[in-house]
């Protein structure tokens, strides 16, 4: 099969949304119940950050170099994560409604933005009007095929019974849908193709694998494509996803393959595996540059180059601890695998708050709200640093769309190239507690300036280049 994936994403850097934490708009409503913006997260209450808000900053995020923005789910839920969806059809009004929504795309496209939504498509909720005519009519429900009922009465609340109907990892607030039955899948198409409609630019399937069922995957394909051959289709697949990447199903995956090999690498001297055992990330273990340069360069040939192209690359997620909690706060691991992240192949996707070194443990730690009323906290340094890094990849063709080639992999040092049509760009990497001379030969000769620093280097041969303690030297052709 001809495997083809969108060209947009090949250029974009993705930044993502948690909407409930993000802002909050002046448009919100002043009497809800509200937590305090900026307390500590819980697993149930809400901070009111809305779509408003977003919009409110949009200058904030194109001034990162985002021309992407990914959504953790923005429909009707009676939760601040909005993964137990209620209506499909209607953005939360807390978060500002379907208006909000209209308004936020129309935005982001007049700045050259894309906007991606999170589809949660294996389980609804209780709030569900389906599943609330279930649990009114019992075994008499028009819906009673749209869930899985193993006996009757049913029990969504009362935990000293059974459920008696099969819910997302036993969690009864997130009844399964039976995706068997034609109805189900009608409905769920049809959402998958209305917010293309909408103008949305593509999805990022929740849990995608607990519908284990290929033809539903390629039909959802065949519908959003057909309304726009362009749109993005990236899944939450944490394993081995050759399955649903050979061309009639996902563009890509949330690349927690890059993930981990991070973490080990560039946070090896400072990991926090009690923290990373707490949440999604599982024990990482340390690695040096050669065996992180052989895990990457597996990587790198995982998947069809198409599908490597488009993989949505990601150092933490609403799912995981912070990478700079995960390695134990240490700034340089951050901008090291920062670095990394902007150089390497594939599309970027930078957290909310990451650019800031905001800190979080495992969920809900890592759900904070960003602190726009405390700039004093941000750290501008980490955020020029990610600015200087997404200037580079937006004006080299290299770091976008290139060849990767480790050059050199030992102990703490690391260097690969880049190349695309001719051009070449260089990235050494030190992850080392003093500067190192790092000697490389056969590169293209020429004038080169490095990224991070403005430093010229004229290249006719062989020659060695000092690297800074835990820093790097990203080298573009000038």
């Amino acid at each position: 099969m001809d495997i083809r994936t969108p060209e947009w994403v090949k250029d974009a850097i993705f930044y993502q949304i948690f909407p409930d934490r993000f802002a909050r708009s002046e448009r919100q409503n002043p009497h809800l119940h509200l937590q305090a913006w900026g307390t500590p997260p819980t697993f149930h209450a809400y901070m009111g950050g809305d779509l408003w808000g977003v919009i409110e900053h949009l200058d904030h995020i194109q001034g990162l170099g985002v021309n992407a923005l990914y959504f953790c789910p923005v429909f009707q839920s009676a939760s601040n994560h909005r993964y137990h969806t209620h209506d499909y059809y209607q953005v939360d009004p807390m978060l500002g409604g379907n208006a909000a929504l209209r308004a936020l795309i129309d935005a982001a496209h007049e700045r050259g933005m894309k906007v991606v939504l999170d589809g949660v498509f294996n389980h609804a909720s209780r709030g569900f009007f389906q599943f609330n005519d279930l649990l009114e009519q019992g075994e008499h429900s028009a819906y009673r095929h749209w869930f899985h009922p193993t006996a009757w009465p049913l029990f969504p609340y009362e935990h000293q019974h059974p459920a008696n109907y099969a819910a997302w990892w036993g969690n009864r607030a997130l009844p399964k849908f039976n995706t068997d039955h034609p109805s189900v899948r009608e409905f769920l198409w049809d959402v998958g193709e209305h917010w293309m409609h909408f103008g949305i630019d593509g999805w990022r399937l929740d849990v995608p694998n607990e519908i284990d069922d290929d033809s539903f995957w390629q039909e959802f394909r065949r519908r959003v494509k057909a309304v726009n051959p362009e749109a993005y289709i990236v899944g939450e697949i944490w394993g081995d996803a050759h399955r649903w990447l050979a061309g009639d199903q996902f563009d890509a995956v949330m690349n927690y393959h890059f993930t981990r090999p991070c973490l080990a690498y560039f946070g090896a001297q400072t990991l926090d595996n009690a923290m990373n055992e707490a949440s999604g990330t599982g024990h990482v273990a340390p690695m040096d540059a050669a065996a992180f340069a052989r895990r990457m360069s597996e990587v790198t040939r995982m998947y069809h180059p198409e599908v490597v192209q488009a993989q949505l690359n990601l150092l933490g997620s609403h799912d995981t601890a912070r990478f700079l909690s995960a390695v134990g706060e240490d700034l340089s691991a951050l901008t090291l695998a920062t670095t990394f992240q902007m150089t390497y192949v594939g599309a970027p996707c930078i957290y909310y708050g990451d650019e800031i070194a905001l800190p979080g443990g495992p969920d809900p730690d890592c759900r904070r709200a960003f602190p726009w009323e405390k700039p004093e906290s941000w750290n501008r340094e980490v955020m020029q640093h990610l600015q200087r890094l997404t200037e580079a990849r937006s004006h080299s063709a290299a770091l976008r769309r290139g060849d990767f080639t480790v050059l050199h992999a030992q102990g703490e040092l690391l260097a690969f190239r880049r190349e695309f049509a001719g051009e070449c760009a260089y990235i050494l990497m030190n992850t080392g507690k003093a500067p190192s001379d790092l000697p490389l030969g056969g590169l293209n000769t020429g004038t080169y300036r490095d990224a991070l620093s403005g430093h010229r280097y004229i290249i006719d041969g062989p020659q060695p280049f000092n690297v800074p303690a835990r820093g790097a030297l990203a080298l573009l052709a000038d």
